[in-house]
């Protein structure tokens, strides 16, 4: 289950991002483009959902090139900046877009089925022992943290 990670990191990283990239509608030019990007039809929608996608592609493979040069640490610089960057805009431009993406029947017909199992496999993640002992740790540690800043 190689595709866990990428949904829990996409799970912990997609409201939250969307809503930095919200702010930016604060700015003019990007209200305008929010504004466009609602109004679009369904199949540019589709395209303007998937365009950060691909332009992240150029990206991924500087970090590739980077880690065949042995320079593991920029690579994996370059590859966590392009996730954070790439989820932002994908799930800001996603949030925009959905109701197009909606009226294309495939799109309406596969991404509630791709909801409710990567639902399951979160839930199941969840419930999983590992997963609660790092939870628990993780409260514990932020307990500590707190004491100690108030101390």
């Amino acid at each position: 289950m190689l595709l866990v990670p990428v949904l829990l990191f996409e799970e912990w990283g997609w409201e939250p991002l969307a809503a930095l990239a919200r702010r930016l509608a604060r700015l003019p030019l990007w209200a305008r483009l929010e504004n466009r990007l609602r109004e679009l039809p369904p199949w540019g929608a589709l395209l303007a959902f998937l365009l950060p996608v691909l332009m992240l592609l150029p990206i991924k493979v500087l970090a590739l090139f980077l880690f065949g040069r042995g320079h593991a640490a920029s690579g994996v610089t370059v590859l966590v900046a392009a996730k954070l960057i790439g989820t932002a805009f994908v799930a800001r431009i996603f949030q925009l877009v959905e109701p197009a993406l909606m009226r294309i029947p495939l799109f309406a017909r596969w991404y509630p089925r791709w909801k409710a199992w990567k639902d399951q496999v979160l839930t199941l993640v969840r419930e999983s022992r590992p997963w609660r002992v790092v939870r628990a740790f993780n409260r514990r540690l932020a307990r500590g943290w707190r004491r100690l800043r108030e101390g």
